[in-house]
């Protein structure tokens, strides 16, 4: 991997009926975007072009039937399919689904490909997706299978970095996910990603405790004595800076995570929550672990408001800057971390 002077960066077009048309398309508005990278939409030129003229917007738009049409510095959308699809802003319709499936599915194909540098991905509904030929929860299960390593939910926003030991896992099954296995593979997971996407070159990690007061020795739940604690013993006395359990209730409130370049949460809502509320609309949900860059806007498809022109496009655009700039990053860690001797040996 090099550094690309003009990065290309493959987007999804998610749920056509939500706000992911949009927030893309305001994103690109902005001519300046455009010196950054170059946008491939994998949709439909047409569709794209009528949401354009319903929301007033400007930006013009470059229809290509193959990748090798690209042009850099345009706004360019690979016809991924040629038929109509009728649009009803702010419903729940399976056969949209179906076609933001048919976007992702050509988007992550490019990426594996190297025709793009990095996905960016816009909100699906993770219920009309389902079908006999995606049964996933959602984008990121579906990476990990196609994509090389072990995907792992990092949200950011600047220096903010909250971690998942369990994501998607319902709140009465977490505690039984919880494995020493599971914990040293999250931690080193999001070890090597702090070094080499964000380049930090000893980083800080804090996990918080599963149980309220971390368990209060063993009087509100054990798993935090027996399982979380010992495990970060053992990866610490092997070298890794990490540290708790943390109680979860204060941790944030009290300005502790600023302390450490990433935080850890045991499930989902207590690393989400806290999270949206410090980053302010601007967040980013990075799928770290992987050997492609993947990002998302920290929001849904939010039907509420789809087809008005209301939608906030901060989180899409914070999208496309993480994911050039982990690019980047990776880049310059790929530079560093070469083999001096190969390459001497290379040019005898």
């Amino acid at each position: 991997m090099k550094k690309a002077e003009n990065i290309i960066v493959g987007i999804s077009i998610g749920d056509l009926n939500g706000i992911g048309s949009e927030v893309i398309l305001k994103t690109f508005e902005d001519a300046r975007m455009l010196e950054l990278c170059t946008p491939v939409i994998f949709a439909n030129v047409k569709i794209l072009s009528f949401i354009k003229k319903t929301l007033e917007l400007t930006a013009p738009l470059h229809g290509i039937d193959k990748m090798d049409q690209l042009v850099v510095g345009k706004i360019n959308v690979l016809n991924v399919w040629r038929e109509s699809v009728d649009l009803n802003f702010g419903k729940n319709d399976d056969n949209v689904g179906k076609y933001a499936i048919k976007s992702f599915t050509a988007a992550t194909k490019a990426l594996k490909d190297n025709q793009i540098d990095v996905l960016v991905t816009a909100p699906i509904n993770k219920y009309n997706i389902q079908s006999e030929d995606f049964k996933f929860p959602g984008h990121t299960d579906y990476l990990n299978q196609e994509l090389e390593g072990n995907a792992l939910m990092l949200m950011v926003q600047d220096n903010l970095r909250v971690g998942l030991l369990t994501d998607h896992v319902p709140v009465n099954e977490v505690a039984k996910h919880l494995t020493e296995k599971l914990i040293i593979q999250k931690i080193e997971t999001i070890k090597q990603s702090l070094i080499q996407d964000f380049g930090i070159n000893k980083p800080k990690i804090a996990v918080l405790a599963l149980n309220p007061h971390a368990g209060d020795n063993g009087v509100i739940g054990k798993e935090d004595d027996e399982i979380v604690r010992p495990t970060l013993k053992k990866l610490f006395d092997k070298g890794t800076l990490v540290f708790g359990p943390f109680a979860a209730d204060g941790f944030f409130g009290s300005s502790q995570y600023e302390k450490y370049d990433a935080v850890v949460a045991t499930y989902h809502d207590q690393g989400l929550i806290p999270f949206k509320t410090l980053s302010f609309g601007n967040g980013v949900n990075y799928t770290a672990g992987l050997n492609k860059v993947r990002t998302s806007p920290d929001h849904g498809t939010a039907y509420e408001i789809a087809g008005k022109g209301l939608a906030d496009y901060n989180s899409f655009k914070e999208a496309v800057y993480t994911a050039i700039d982990i690019f980047n990053s990776r880049a310059d860690y790929a530079e560093i971390s070469r083999n001096p001797l190969k390459t001497k040996e290379n040019q005898l």
